[in-house]
């Protein structure tokens, strides 16, 4: 049996999950993930890794819907709830899935796919509660594939075995100290790893409780902290942001009781974009916790942490965590010298399996000797590693999202009117970076309120450029490459 799910039996009567004001034991979740299992076999033995999409909130509808793919066999592929058709569709295509489970709110964006007979539409409130036989799942089978941007433009599907995923959980519950009585709120969004891995999973591997908040509200949030269930909470620097942004505005008799409230926390960690030091004073000051980085990524989950009793270095990511091996090389996979930048390179149980369907592309992500080339650039400190930035400024940080400039810039040179395009990551204290994009166009002038438009239908809204500018052309080298570096330059002025 996966072992996530074995240890919920020694946990049957605590709370699991906390969603939409209800309370929900880790036996309702074996139960409910059991029914939905034996729907999907649908009289089969085992789905032997079919491909199962399912969209749905953040909720313990979300975590059913999870387990019951993994107890059948199959390898769940969560959707982004923020995606346009068009992303859906091509995470369905990819894949080749023969489910895609939904709830009620996302029926109308779907229902144009509801003719492809290739796939079957499964409304996620009509699981029935039917009880039957369930295969036994070899944790080496494959389990989860999570979509990321890479350097390649289109997202690559990220494939994780059953036995990864128990590496990536159980290296963070030993570092990170979880706990039976602890209780985290999770306002993550549930396609990335930081909020299926680090938050969830950990939860439940620990026999403690997961609460949701599906859409961000900074109120709520600390209407939540105030009841003083909550003890670990885990978000991207743009989510800290606002909530400063939110503390600011109290009365100051307000700011003290929550003072008070955060002081007591177990543990307070920041991820999934770099953690500016004016964010990390202005948290300590207002919680008296110092933000716990870390470093990690979809294909890996988390390989570096700083310490969860110790010194914490701001602007630093720490050291290895356990059972994962980190090293730092040259251009030539050359280890460097401490106190010199290298790449950083990670093995271990954690490194994911392969890119769905992508063996080059798998290929070229390993060096020959088996370690995973993550292309971050970090150099060694005193014990501790701190992140310097990509060897590659395709990619950008944004909100905690990485994002493919190249996959922005494919989309964009759809269009009309625009002859080429570069897209670039602008440093931003709020979001980490903001995207901007310089454009050369077909004609005299464009309205940038209309190309935002036609973005919407082709792009999340997280993917949609918020700095604009028009050139006559790109900057190149010799070698006809559009130099980024340069580009980034000329955003301090005529930006539209």
């Amino acid at each position: 049996m996966i072992k996530l799910i074995e240890r919920a039996y020694n946990n049957k009567n605590r709370i699991a999950v906390k969603s939409e004001g209800y309370s929900y034991t880790y036996k309702t979740l074996l139960n409910k993930s059991e029914s939905i299992a034996v729907e999907l076999l649908a009289g089969k033995r085992d789905l032997n890794e079919q491909r199962i999409t399912f969209l749905v909130n953040p909720s313990f509808q979300y975590v059913t819907i999870q387990w019951g793919i993994w107890r059948a066999g199959g390898i769940a592929v969560p959707l982004c709830i923020k995606h346009p058709l068009e992303s859906i569709k091509y995470v369905l295509e990819d894949t080749d899935a023969s489910i895609l489970i939904y709830s009620k709110e996302y029926k109308d964006l779907i229902e144009p796919l509801f003719n492809n007979t290739n796939i079957r539409f499964i409304r996620a409130e009509s699981f029935s509660n039917i009880f039957g036989l369930l295969p036994e799942v070899d944790i080496k089978r494959r389990a989860m594939i999570i979509y990321t941007s890479g350097t390649t433009g289109l997202p690559k599907g990220v494939v994780s075995t059953h036995k990864n995923i128990e590496a990536q959980i159980s290296s963070l519950i030993s570092f990170w100290g979880w706990n039976q009585s602890d209780h985290i709120l999770n306002v993550l969004p549930m396609h990335h790893v930081h909020g299926i891995i680090n938050v969830l999973s950990c939860a439940l591997w620990s026999g403690a409780c997961c609460e949701f908040l599906p859409k961000f509200n900074p109120e709520e949030i600390f209407k939540l902290f105030k009841k003083q269930e909550i003890n670990v909470f885990m978000a991207v620097p743009t989510i800290y942001f606002k909530l400063i942004a939110y503390w600011n505005d109290l009365k100051k008799t307000e700011q003290e009781e929550i003072f008070l409230i955060l002081k007591k926390f177990r543990l307070m960690v920041s991820g999934s974009a770099a953690l500016p030091l004016s964010l990390h004073e202005q948290w300590e000051k207002i919680s008296n916790h110092v933000l716990l980085e870390r470093y990690g990524m979809t294909e890996m989950g988390m390989a570096i942490s700083n310490p969860y009793n110790g010194k914490r270095r701001p602007g630093f990511i720490g050291q290895p965590l356990g059972n994962v091996s980190v090293r730092l090389v040259d251009e030539n996979n050359n280890l460097v010298k401490v106190g010199e930048p290298g790449e950083i390179q990670v093995k271990g149980e954690n490194v994911f399996n392969e890119y769905w369907n992508k063996p080059e592309a798998t290929k070229e992500a390993f060096t020959l000797d088996g370690w995973f080339k993550t292309g971050d650039i970090a150099v060694l400190n005193n014990g501790s590693y701190k992140i310097l930035g990509r060897n590659s400024v395709d990619i950008i940080k944004s909100g905690g999202y990485k994002i493919s400039a190249l996959e922005i810039e494919e989309v964009l040179r759809q269009h009309v009117n625009i002859k080429d395009c570069a897209v670039i990551g602008i440093p931003d204290e709020e979001w980490g970076e903001i995207i901007g994009v310089s454009l050369v166009l077909n004609t005299k002038e464009i309205s940038i309120d209309n190309l935002k438009s036609w973005l919407i239908e082709k792009l999340p809204g997280y993917k949609i450029p918020k700095k604009y500018i028009i050139q006559t052309d790109l900057p190149r080298n010799t070698m006809g490459k559009v130099t980024k570096n340069e580009l980034k330059k000329l955003f301090s002025v005529n930006i539209l």
